[in-house]
């Protein structure tokens, strides 16, 4: 009975609307007018605070930073930290390793981390150190290169420059 009532509702309409017939299966959709939300169903997970590793063998460290750097839960620090990972981590002291873990793993908020890099947001002060001015510079990328997706893990067997 329902059917023949859908197909009787469809033969009633004007010959425009049957050219579009998804808009005829959406029965609901965005008017723009949604109300305010509540913030009841967002349920905050607490993550665990940052902890220097300072017995880390720096080969160790390397490779976790860069691993760290490549598994964001956000595509554009992927690949804004990814990159910035593949240029910069063999040449960093073990100091600025240490400021780069606590960069990439202290603030809970991955795009806290994007905005701060792209000047978008000022950087807190606790985050305000030689590393972060280097990715800052990075992410301006004056050279103009394409930046579309991760670097390949290739270059991490060829020799050393």
């Amino acid at each position: 009975m329902a059917a023949g009532r859908r197909l009787s509702q469809l033969c009633s309409l004007p010959r425009w609307a049957l050219r579009r017939p998804l808009l005829l299966c959406a029965q609901r959709g965005y008017r723009g007018d949604s109300p305010s939300d509540s913030g009841k169903d967002v349920l905050e997970i607490p993550l665990p605070p940052w902890q220097e590793r300072p017995d880390e063998p720096l080969p160790t460290k390397r490779a976790r930073l860069l691993y760290e750097s490549r598994k964001r839960g956000m595509l554009e620090n992927c690949i804004l930290l990814s990159l910035f990972a593949k240029e910069n981590l063999n040449r960093m002291s073990e100091r600025q390793l240490n400021l780069y873990d606590r960069l990439i793993n202290e603030p809970s908020n991955d795009w806290d981390i994007y905005y701060w890099a792209t000047e978008a947001k000022p950087t807190p002060a606790v985050f305000e150190n030689e590393v972060m001015a280097m990715l800052r510079e990075f992410a301006k990328n004056k050279k103009r290169e394409q930046r579309l997706r991760q670097p390949d893990l290739e270059y991490l067997f060829e020799p050393p420059r």
